[in-house]
């Protein structure tokens, strides 16, 4: 089994210094746990695909730097235009082959699932490489009705047993509750405000203890 990795998303307003937290994060996290930190999501809202860019430009930098996958939340337009090195969809944002058509063969493409096992299988079939359920805990960042089902650990395990795509826990994830995701075989831990809503460098180092112990 591989280890559990961590997935950043970035705060919706990522402009600023954010570019100087985004480096000292993924040094944190080469800097004394090897892999720690394998993926970032490009999550912005309300901009213009010529904002957007300029504001993905330095962190893309600083991803390839430290070795990275740079993914683009959301839009196929945008993560073709960067040259991103994936998109992540939700389950309005199309569909996993007409993202493959354009993007091509290396890209990541990634689904968000919530609680479906239906959704899962058919992200896999569809051609996703990987999938998304959450959110696990109460999050910050991603907007849930009130009615959404929440996934439970057993979700994780199915999955886990029976695919070979990998999956990624999201929702509301720290290093005080992130244990039984990374038990059940969750891959990746997609993190945000943990990581962003206070010292980046300590919640990395956080995390590590965790998951590296």
């Amino acid at each position: 089994m591989t280890q559990t990795q961590l997935y950043l998303i970035s705060p919706l307003d990522c402009g600023g210094d954010f570019p100087d937290r985004l480096e000292r994060a993924l040094a944190a996290g080469a800097r004394r746990h090897g892999d720690l930190v394998t993926a970032f999501q490009f999550r912005v809202k309300d901009v213009d695909s010529h904002t957007a860019a300029a504001l993905a430009a330095p962190l893309q930098a600083i991803c390839a730097a430290h070795d990275v996958a740079f993914i683009v939340n959301d839009s196929v337009s945008l993560a073709k235009r960067l040259k991103a090195d994936g998109v992540h969809l939700g389950q309005d944002d199309g569909d996993p082959r007409d993202a493959r058509e354009e993007l091509g063969r290396e890209a990541q493409i990634g689904v968000t699932c919530h609680a479906s096992r239906h959704m899962a299988m058919e992200a896999g079939e569809a051609g996703a490489d990987y999938v998304a359920f959450g959110a696990f805990y109460p999050s910050a960042t991603k907007d849930k009705g009130a009615d959404a089902e929440v996934p439970d650990l057993a979700l994780l395990k199915w999955w886990t047993e029976i695919f070979e795509i990998p999956c990624v826990a999201i929702g509301g994830i720290t290093p005080d509750n992130c244990r039984p995701l990374i038990d059940a075989g969750a891959d990746f831990l997609a993190v945000s405000h943990a990581v962003w809503g206070g010292d980046e460098v300590a919640a990395i180092e956080a995390f590590a203890k965790v998951m590296r112990g």
